[in-house]
């Protein structure tokens, strides 16, 4: 329903263009193009080709910018980039510290320690290099390879990979974003974590995405599981992945940056009841709507819902603990899938493409579907979060952030956790 009004909203305003593009043209524009060879490539290949760097449908707002030095062919077919950012984070809690960096309602301790009840920390994670070759060929036709790596592993400062493709024309294989995702219509946020329901993990993955016309696209793809199921080692234990995903959407785009998706996604989850002695198989299923869409040239709208059952491995709060599969009370050695619900909705007004503000609620609920569950587990996080970012020059960006968070558990106990946390960001 929030999508569809967004939709009616968006055509109520008429075509004006928005701030945020017009923001993103400008860092389009900064950039330094190094011809190979003799000769120089048109005004008008250059930026096709360096659009490609941008409008991407699995592009979140903290990935890097295009880099600023871009290597093109003297025909305009190929081009290759190597840019990265320097991104720094600092951050201050209260009412009880998280015992993470990650601002998330799950992780809200419900008996906090006297000892760590503020905390003030700062975080290079985020910060991350990557490469991108973007051309055409005859047989082929488009094609591009993409390589990113971050640094975010042990203790926030190993590189680790994070996203390893190739695309050609329609298809996608290697290291990237599910399908069952949509990282544009999550709202800006300061804080890694993202929102209370945010799904966004990578796999590897091999999927196929036409477009039909102007405004419709479809994909659908085969990916590698990563399930987390609560089997206790001695009545069940968890089997090894043996079937891969498969998640699709269908989505309807208008404008350059403005869309309505609708994805799913379907998992094999399996497991050994060790006192029927059988390896047993539920089936994870999930739904996702979701939009991003401008019906203002300074008002951005962002929204997503998701349910389903058997998919809280996939991120947000449910991520923070196995509710793949939870023990099914009064039949031992039994597991079930139970039911998740996340939303999000999030505005965005601009004062200037470069300054803007941002406000967004999220919240992730666990259905055990009338089966008893302990008291001290988790049942509903709340996220509230407000922030404003200033882009000092195209490649220079600044933001501050309030977060809010609070966790309910089954017993009816509730805490609540604050927030206040900096970023400085330099992309090249």
């Amino acid at each position: 329903m929030f999508a569809a009004a967004v939709v009616l909203l968006v055509y109520a305003a008429g075509a004006a263009q928005n701030l945020v593009d017009v923001m993103r043209d400008t860092v389009m524009t900064s950039h330094k193009v190094i011809p190979f060879g003799s000769g120089d490539a048109g005004a008008d290949s250059v930026r096709r080709l360096v659009e490609m760097f941008y409008y991407d449908q699995f592009r979140s707002f903290s990935d890097p910018e295009a880099p600023y030095f871009l290597f093109m062919s003297r025909d305009a077919k190929l081009a290759m980039g190597i840019g990265g950012a320097v991104r720094m984070r600092a951050y201050y809690d209260w009412n009880g510290a998280m015992p993470v960096r990650a601002f998330m309602p799950y992780m809200i301790p419900m008996t906090p320690d006297a000892t760590s009840m503020r905390h003030f920390d700062t975080t290079p994670a985020g910060t991350c290099l990557f490469f991108r070759v973007i051309g055409r060929n005859k047989r082929l036709g488009h094609y591009q390879l993409y390589l990113e790596a971050n640094f975010g592993g042990y203790d926030y400062r190993d590189f680790t990979l994070k996203k390893a493709y190739a695309q050609i024309n329609d298809v996608t294989v290697g290291y990237a974003v599910t399908t069952f995702s949509d990282v544009a219509a999550q709202p800006p946020m300061v804080d890694a974590n993202g929102p209370s329901n945010k799904i966004s993990p990578a796999n590897v993955l091999v999927r196929y995405m036409p477009s039909f016309g102007r405004h419709w696209s479809i994909a659908v793809s085969a990916e590698t599981p990563s399930t987390s199921v609560r089997a206790d080692g001695t009545l069940t234990r968890a089997l090894s992945n043996w079937v891969p995903d498969v998640a699709a959407f269908v989505q309807y785009a208008w404008g350059r940056s403005s869309h309505v998706r609708l994805a799913g996604i379907v998992r094999s989850l399996s497991y050994r009841d060790e006192v029927a002695g059988a390896n047993r198989h539920e089936v994870g299923r999930a739904l996702m709507l979701s939009s991003v869409a401008h019906p203002h040239s300074r008002l951005t709208t962002y929204a997503s819902v998701n349910y389903g059952r058997g998919y809280g491995s996939m991120g947000g709060d449910l991520s923070g603990g196995a509710y793949d599969l939870l023990p099914e009370p009064g039949r031992p050695g039994r597991l079930y899938a139970p039911a998740s619900l996340g939303w999000c909705v999030g505005l965005q007004w601009n004062f200037r493409p470069e300054l803007f503000v941002s406000v967004s609620a999220s919240s992730t609920r666990l259905f055990t579907c009338g089966r008893e569950i302990e008291s001290d587990e988790f049942k509903r996080g709340l996220m509230a979060v407000a922030n404003c970012f200033w882009n000092l020059t195209p490649r220079i960006q600044v933001g501050a952030e309030f977060d809010y968070g609070r966790r309910y558990d089954f017993s009816g106990r509730a805490r609540s956790a604050c927030r206040v946390g900096a970023l400085a960001m330099f992309s090249f």
